[in-house]
Order: C-alpha cells, then structure tokens, then sequence
C-alpha cells in the first residue's frame, strides 16, 4: 500500500461499481487469486477512456480478460482492443469471458510473448495499456513508442511495486533486485524520452500516464 489505507478505503467506498458482468468477473478473479486492476485504477482509466475516447487500444497482459473488458464497456462503440497474454491456463478463461460478454467481435487475444508480437504488430494504437510483466517493461518500451500514435496515451500499471521502488536497490530481496532496476531504468526512461510527456502517480500500486507528443 503505498497511500494510507483509510484514504484508499474512503475513495473506493464512493465508486459506483461497474457492470454486474464485469462484477462477477471481478469476483471470479479474487477468488482465484488473479490479480487484477484495483478499484482506483478502474476509476481512473474510465475517466480516462472518456477524456480520450480512443478507437485502437493495444493491452500487454491479459490475465482473464477482465481489464479489456472493462476498457471495452468504457470506450466508445466501435472500439477495437488487442490484448496479448502468455500464461496458457488464463487464455482459455480469458476467450470464454470475452464470449460470455459477447466481445469476441471487438476484442482480439493474441496468444504467446508480448516481446515477439510487439515486434510484429503494426498499430498504430490511440490507447496502449502496460500490465504484464513489470522486469519486461523497459524492453517493450522501444516498440511500444513505435506503436503508439502521436497524442496517444500510454498506462502503465504497478510502478511502485508496493513503495519498494523508493528503496535502495540492497534493502529490497535478492530475487526482486532486477526488477527493481528494471523498474526505475523505465520511469527513469519515461520521465526523459524527448517523445513522451509523463506523470508519476500513486494510484493503486502507482502508475504513469503518458502522452506521446506530437
């Protein structure tokens, strides 16, 4: 948690909720233990889809479809989502979510590595949200830009890793001293690319919200 909790209790109890298929998606997940986009990040990106209204979005990391559910209730009709997932035990319940919500239309789920179909898709996407891999970022970052359209928006998810990202990189545990690094060369890299205008924020697990300038 990386603001106070009771803050983050008191904002959550306003929201509104979602659909009552995406609520039960969202019941589903918890639990299963997947992890998905908290309430405030839900929040947020709604808020977001509404300002921006893209047509194209792009999703690294699918889990069991629940965020590219979302984004497709949220965003205007006619919105088209791509959404790339590897774990092969989410895939098919991820299909059967979209075809539960009949979505199957405007969502696309490619399965396999987000590193090699970054490089083979072309775009470009109005709305490109990062919620995969977090030691993967910095790397996808290059196609990322590639593929992202000039005023398009970049999410990314879990930035702050639960505040240790604020942390010396030897107060954190052995195991998670890549991704640390990782993480901070990628806001680091956010932050300073001539073609990106970027914001730090602490929503859920923390977030950047960038604009690709033109």
């Amino acid at each position: 948690m990386i603001v106070d909790e009771r803050t983050v209790a008191f904002i959550n109890s306003l929201d509104t909720g979602n659909t009552p298929f995406l609520n039960e998606i969202e019941k589903e997940a918890k639990k299963t233990n997947v992890p998905i986009i908290r309430t405030e990040m839900q929040s947020f990106m709604k808020v977001l889809l509404a300002m921006h209204k893209p047509m194209s979005i792009l999703e690294v990391g699918c889990a069991i479809g629940f965020s590219a559910l979302l984004m497709s209730e949220y965003a205007p009709a006619g919105c088209k989502i791509t959404t790339i997932e590897k774990y092969e035990k989410r895939i098919p319940i991820a299909r059967e979510n979209f075809k539960r919500a009949g979505k199957e239309e405007s969502i696309t789920l490619l399965e396999g590595d987000a590193m090699d179909w970054l490089k083979k898709l072309e775009g470009p996407y109005d709305f490109i949200f990062m919620d995969a891999a977090k030691g993967q970022y910095i790397h996808f970052l290059p196609d990322i830009l590639r593929l992202l359209k000039p005023e398009g928006i970049l999410l990314s998810d879990n930035v702050l890793q639960d505040g240790d990202i604020i942390q010396s990189r030897y107060a954190v545990t052995r195991r998670n001293r890549t991704i640390h690094t990782r993480m901070r060369d990628y806001l680091y890299e956010l932050k300073h690319h001539p073609q990106l205008e970027t914001a730090i924020l602490p929503v859920g697990d923390g977030i950047t919200l960038s604009v690709r300038k033109v």
